[in-house]
């Protein structure tokens, strides 16, 4: 099986590197608008040759397309000559609806949207990970529609590198992440500029410990990535945002008033969130 990845950054890369430890993929290739993740890419061995896009649809039977939402939809326009093919054409896109609905009808069986749930704060060729996806649960969104072939060729790929397949409608997944993912990068990026804000921000933050920094560590990523995802899940955040302010006000309100009993119940009601992951 030949693979072709779009995209050579943290998800494509991480994807490269667990692909390769898989007997039935003959090659992997790739393609990036930046050329210095080209020069990364080869260097570390990520992909065996960097071609162009049109190269990638005659030669690979899997293509991967690790770039941002925006990017995924202006590449379907470009691949309506697939059609009829056994292509498998996978995104890795953190919202799904609004790719869902971009999809062109005659190459709605080639596509099968993906989300795997992991990643770090960092990006670029050079945040690719061994091990990434392993043991991670990824989404895969409508599979109703896609061709037998594209879905069994999904499934065998992603359960290969060690993942937990979960299947949902897009609109599902889109809400979902918005209060699992989305809302927690919204309150990491406010945590970090409250504190910024402050006179004596270089004092608070010697006093940083592992508390703030897991809280803040999501901060770290990129803004324009997140605004891309924020916009395209715009809806979805602001209800979760909002939902997420009222259990605020409720602990706010309790150390107001000095209500301490309430201030405990809350807290204690919180903790019954590790009786599921456990």
């Amino acid at each position: 099986m030949k693979i072709g990845i779009v995209g050579l950054g943290l998800m494509g890369g991480s994807m490269a590197l667990a692909l390769k430890h898989l007997s039935f993929i003959s090659s992997i290739i790739g393609t990036d608008h930046n050329k210095e993740h080209q020069r990364i890419a080869l260097e570390r061995g990520l992909v065996q040759a960097i071609v162009p896009f049109d190269h990638l649809k005659r030669e690979c039977d899997v293509i991967f397309l690790a770039v941002p939402v925006d990017g995924v939809i202006a590449l379907l326009s470009e691949c309506t000559d697939l059609e009829g093919s056994d292509t498998t054409l996978i995104d890795l896109g953190s919202t799904k609806a609004l790719i869902v609905d971009a999809i062109p009808p005659a190459i709605r069986p080639n596509f099968v949207p993906a989300h795997p749930m992991t990643g770090t704060e960092h990006f670029g060729p050079n945040a690719a990970l061994e091990g990434l996806y392993a043991d991670k649960v990824v989404v895969l969104c409508d599979l109703e529609h896609c061709g037998d072939t594209q879905r069994d060729t999904a499934l065998r790929i992603f359960r290969s590198i060690g993942m937990q397949v979960h299947t949902m409608g897009a609109a599902q997944h889109d809400r979902h992440a918005a209060f699992i993912s989305h809302m927690p990068h919204v309150i990491s990026y406010a945590l970090a500029n409250t504190v910024l804000a402050q006179e004596e921000k270089e004092n608070i933050l010697t006093l940083a410990a592992g508390g703030f920094r897991s809280m803040s560590r999501l901060a770290k990523s990129s803004p324009a990535m997140w605004e891309d995802i924020f916009r395209q899940n715009r809806e979805n955040v602001l209800e979760a945002v909002e939902l997420f302010e009222i259990e605020l006000q409720t602990l706010k309100a309790a150390l107001k008033e000095k209500d301490y009993t309430t201030l405990r119940s809350e807290m204690k009601g919180a903790n019954k969130l590790y009786e599921i992951f456990s």
